[in-house]
């Protein structure tokens, strides 16, 4: 039986002596719990766990672009399509979308995710050609104007290429690299930092009663498939971001149980992003049917994730998300530096 291995994530300022720290990061850990499909969770002192899964919890996650994860990123979402479930059809004008992206910057994001093509539950796909027509026009004058890394949010090889030509730095698959066979390939040529993530079904039947036997260890399995893939076609693992993919394919069940034990996925050995933002879950348990009165469900499910050592955050509210953040930084640490 195969055994996985959950780093338990601590934010004491009373670090004791001989913790480690996760990913290289602002969390801790002593402990660990094993994991196992259709076995009872246990939970050892880390000095049990194989040398090579400790390696991988522990290493530096490094850098993406100019991007240090050894502080948490926030990406800020930039949709230009008309049908996105939360702010589609407000910067489908490229100017719109300049600006809105300026607006971004200024508020805090450290990345900022361009997306083409709506994958909310029930989404069509959208042809090449006019993917391309929305986002690289936007990328090309994102990067002659802003300081800020751009990612491709795409599940196809033409339209990555056309963005990384105009200046993106990231192609982000929401397919997790099985949409398009000609997608990986193609950012390893290009040598750009990939985001993978776990989708079941595509946009369109995604939350038609999805079905996992172990949604947590189904995810990690996918994802571990698909960085050793990427890896084989020449992309380092420093550079692939793992994503679960909530909302994607997921109940609300689901998402909970990905979300609770989210440090898992640091066993990877890569950064791990996390995207919840205003997502169907929030709507339920926060009692907010307008995705817009969703801040602040979706500050508190990114703080939490932070809290487990995730390295980026994807957010439609990036001022929102940086306040908290800050508070959230200087209250755990007791500190505050004036920066």
């Amino acid at each position: 039986m195969k055994t996985y291995y959950r780093a338990i994530p601590q934010t004491d300022v009373a670090r004791p002596k001989g913790a480690l720290s996760l990913a290289g990061g602002w969390t801790w850990f002593t402990h660990v719990e094993v994991l196992g499909r259709g076995a009872a969770p246990q939970v050892v002192e880390a000095s049990e766990v194989p040398k090579d899964t400790l390696e991988m919890m522990v290493r530096d996650r490094g850098h993406i672009g100019p991007m240090s994860l050894a502080e948490p990123q926030i990406m800020g979402i930039l949709n230009v399509t008309p049908d996105s479930f939360s702010d589609g059809g407000q910067h489908n004008d490229a100017s719109d979308a300049v600006q809105r992206a300026r607006t971004m910057r200024d508020q805090g994001a450290d990345l900022i995710d361009i997306g083409g093509e709506s994958t909310r539950p029930g989404a069509v796909e959208v042809p090449v050609d006019q993917e391309i027509q929305r986002t690289s026009p936007v990328i090309a004058a994102l990067s002659a104007e802003l300081n800020v890394p751009i990612s491709i949010d795409t599940r196809k090889a033409p339209v990555a290429s056309a963005a990384l030509e105009s200046g993106a730095l990231m192609v982000n698959d929401v397919a997790g690299f099985t949409f398009d066979p000609a997608l990986a390939p193609l950012c390893a040529a290009r040598g750009a930092p990939v985001c993978v993530m776990h989708a079941q079904g595509d946009p369109a039947t995604m939350q038609d009663n999805p079905q996992y036997d172990d949604v947590l260890l189904d995810v990690y399995d996918f994802l571990e498939t698909q960085i050793g893939m990427l890896e084989s076609l020449g992309t380092p693992r420093q550079q692939i971001v793992t994503d679960p993919g909530i909302g994607f394919g997921k109940t609300m069940d689901h998402n909970l149980r990905l979300l609770a034990r989210l440090s898992l996925f640091h066993s990877l050995g890569c950064p791990v992003l996390l995207g919840a933002s205003r997502k169907g879950f929030i709507k339920v348990i926060g009692q907010a049917p307008d995705p817009e009165g969703r801040i602040g469900g979706s500050v508190a499910v990114a703080l939490e994730g932070i809290a487990q050592g995730a390295q980026i955050v994807r957010v439609h509210d990036v001022e929102e998300t940086r306040q908290a953040l800050h508070l959230w930084q200087a209250v755990t640490t007791g500190e505050y530096d004036g920066a």
